[in-house]
């Protein structure tokens, strides 16, 4: 069945008057199954969910926020998780590879300092708005026990990744502190400062609260509290026809049609599957970058605050969303542009896509309704090692 104009305005019509629940998705005509195997996307839930064995709590939100600003966690005592995560930039950044130890100033005027040995980050910082919801499905369903994190999905939750920036010698650990003895390095440090102490005995009710685990509880928690969840288009989702424009109404027509929403769905805008594209390595990077399990496949990312979060694609290597829609207009019939991937590994949601030219600007304008910048930007004024907020980042 050809689906005309006509068509897709009865169906975005109905999808939005059906508020996408899972029920009504499941007793659609044959006319919107063809729609739903090009997937679909919804507003993202009102609150979020914290996992059994970490409920939010204040104490323990403002204690993540300071260790997540504080340098204490990193090996050389130089950047905080604040540094490659910046407000300012949506929780990401805005340079495609960051620098984390040794380097010096914020965004695009982050440098190393000399002398250096230290390497660029593996990978285009991606960012924390919204990962409470990570794993999300195009029926609303998550667990926060199973959240993939990362380009890799090497960590399955908040609570698996916080540390790992801290144990990754580009990113926090430095030269100085094997893997193996950073984490009690920290610990040691933290058990040291009156008010760490206070602060992890209020937040977990234990006088020897400070461990590796509740680190990771405090960071998880703070990361999971950073919510930006009523842009326009939740906004139009939820039902409200006037939030987005008939031109922002018929970009988002033409994302679904042209097949991007087939890994860009649900809330997130985001199945949370790796896929094979050929995206070109950053040649800051000595190596190749091969992916999950060497496939050269990279998660999907979310679509949610892209104005705050480019450059894009794992590797930062196209710098805008036109480039990036042009990227995709090109799998069709050009080389990839990176030599270790063949064209017969193109993942097939990649190669059934169809993106023209004469449609981008109307999906970017789609795109541009995905920004919201009412988002927890509070940082605080110090933190209790008396170290400079965020890392050497001015």
């Amino acid at each position: 069945m050809k689906f005309t104009i006509k068509h897709w305005a009865v169906v975005i019509i109905f999808l939005i008057n059906a508020c996408h629940s899972a029920k009504d998705q499941e007793s659609t005509s044959s006319g919107s199954e063809e729609v739903a195997d090009l997937g679909r996307i919804d507003a993202l839930p009102l609150h979020y969910q914290s996992p059994e064995d970490n409920p939010a709590t204040p104490e323990k939100i403002e204690l993540g926020r300071l260790l997540f600003y504080d340098p204490v966690l990193s090996g050389p005592k130089d950047v905080a998780c604040a540094t490659c995560h910046h407000p300012e930039f949506g929780y990401a950044e805005s340079i495609d590879l960051s620098i984390g130890v040794n380097g010096q100033g914020l965004g695009e005027k982050r440098a190393f300092n000399e002398p250096n040995e230290v390497p660029f980050v593996k990978r285009n910082s991606q960012s924390l708005l919204n990962t409470a919801f990570n794993g999300i499905d195009m029926n609303g369903n998550y667990s926060p026990e199973k959240a993939p994190m990362f380009w890799d999905l090497r960590a399955d939750n908040l609570e698996h990744q916080a540390m790992m920036p801290v144990k990754t010698m580009e990113e926090m650990r430095g030269v100085v502190y094997p893997e193996e003895h950073i984490s009690a390095e920290i610990v040691s440090r933290l058990n040291r400062i009156p008010e760490y102490r206070k602060l992890f005995k209020n937040a977990f009710k234990d006088a020897d609260a400070i461990t590796e685990a509740n680190i990771s509880k405090s960071l998880a928690a703070f990361q999971r509290s950073l919510i930006a969840n009523n842009l326009r288009f939740d906004q139009y989702m939820r039902g409200d026809k006037s939030a987005l424009t008939d031109g922002e109404v018929r970009g988002m027509e033409i994302f679904i049609e042209t097949g991007c929403a087939r890994c860009h769905n649900g809330p997130m805008l985001s199945d949370f599957k790796t896929h094979v594209l050929g995206v070109a390595d950053n040649e800051k990077r000595s190596e190749s970058d091969s992916g999950y399990e060497k496939t050269y496949a990279f998660r999907t990312p979310s679509l949610r605050n892209l104005r705050f979060t480019r450059p894009y694609m794992h590797s930062g290597k196209i710098a805008n969303l036109e480039s990036v829609m042009f990227f995709y207009e090109d799998l069709q019939g050009k080389e990839l542009p990176n030599s270790h991937v063949s064209k017969d590994r193109l993942d097939p949601h990649a190669k059934a896509l169809k993106v023209e030219f004469k449609n981008i600007s109307s999906i970017i304008e789609f795109l541009n309704t995905l920004n919201d910048g009412k988002y927890d930007k509070k940082m605080p004024k110090s933190v209790p090692s008396g170290l400079p907020v965020g890392g050497r980042i001015q």
